[in-house]
This record gives structure tokens, C-alpha cells and sequence, in this order.
């Protein structure tokens, strides 16, 4: 049991998410794009449902939503929600293609945080937090998905290696002729 903790993608996914808690509370606090504080962990989040599938991309965002619900004092589970619902939307994009181009994993990733950042105020609203939605909602939410694509061919590499996931390798069948 401990050889296959060890060997699992646990023992990256947790440094990693308390390495991006710390950079989401410190710096990302003070660079903000017009207001907007950049949610780096629901980037990450996306870009591991993209590399890894959606279901990977849902355990990583449980993951990442309980520290920062942990971290923040907000009730424990709203923001994993969320997290989980970017995990999903980004790994259920990448089924479109077997292995998206960098480009493609871009606008998977930017969807993938932009589904994530969008049912924060919902979840909210529903656990009966008082005014979770902000006038500048579409602006928060566009903002953090050109972000997330801006981000994406550092986050989904990332992501792979944090997953021990390989890049798709295709080779030619045996005994095939080639054209």
C-alpha cells in the first residue's frame, strides 16, 4: 500500500497544490489584471483534466479546492466543487482530440477555467452565502480564461509530469506498408 502511495501521482499533486496555495495567496494577490486576482490553482486544475482526462482532472481539483477552502476559511467544499467541475470541463474537452496540440489544450484549458470561475458564485449562492454574484462577473470569468490559455503550455506539461502521465506515443503498426 505504501509502495503504490509513493508511486501514485499523490505524492506530486500535493507539494504541487501547496506550492500554487502559497504563490495563489502571495503573489497572485498583489499582480492583478485589471482587479482581477488570477486563480492559478483552477488553471491548474483544467490543464490537469486536459493531460490527464476527467476524471484525474476531478480528483486534482478536489484536491486543490479542499487546501484553498482550508486555507481561506471558506466552508470546506464550495471551492472543491468548483475546482472539480474545471477538472471535468477540461478533461471532457480533451476528448475531442487523443493528444491536443499545444493550441488546443490552450482553448481546452481556458473553457475548463472558465466553467470553474463561473460556478463559484452559484455554489456560493446555493450554501447561502448573502450577494455571492459580482456586477463584473463576465469580466472575472474572461479574464481567468485568457489567463488559463495564456498559461496552458506551461500548466498542462506540468500537469503531465504532476499525473506520471507520458505523452501519447503512435507508431506505425507492424507489417503495415508505408505510403
Amino acid at each position: 500500500m505504501f509502495a503504490s502511495f509513493v508511486q501514485g501521482p499523490l505524492i506530486r499533486v500535493i507539494p504541487l497544490g501547496i506550492l500554487l496555495l502559497a504563490l495563489q495567496r502571495t503573489i497572485f494577490v498583489e499582480i492583478q489584471v485589471n482587479g482581477v486576482i488570477l486563480q492559478v490553482m483552477m488553471m491548474m486544475t483544467a490543464a490537469a483534466g486536459v493531460a490527464g482526462g476527467s476524471e484525474r482532472g476531478a480528483v486534482v481539483g478536489f484536491i486543490f479546492g479542499a487546501m484553498f477552502d482550508l486555507a481561506e476559511g471558506t466552508p470546506l467544499g464550495s471551492t472543491a466543487i468548483a475546482m472539480t467541475i474545471a477538472g471535468i470541463v477540461g478533461g471532457l474537452l480533451a476528448l475531442i482530440a487523443a493528444d491536443p496540440h499545444w493550441w488546443l489544450a490552450s482553448i481546452f484549458t481556458a473553457l475548463g477555467t472558465a466553467a470553474g470561475v463561473a460556478s463559484i458564485p452559484a455554489i456560493r449562492a446555493f450554501i447561502g452565502e448573502p450577494d455571492p454574484f459580482q456586477d463584473r462577473l463576465a469580466m472575472v470569468v474572461a479574464i481567468n480564461a485568457a489567463a488559463g490559455a495564456i498559461l496552458s503550455p506551461l500548466l498542462v506539461p506540468l500537469a503531465r509530469w504532476c499525473l506520471r502521465m507520458k505523452k501519447a506515443e503512435w507508431k506505425q503498426p507492424v507489417g503495415e506498408a508505408t505510403i
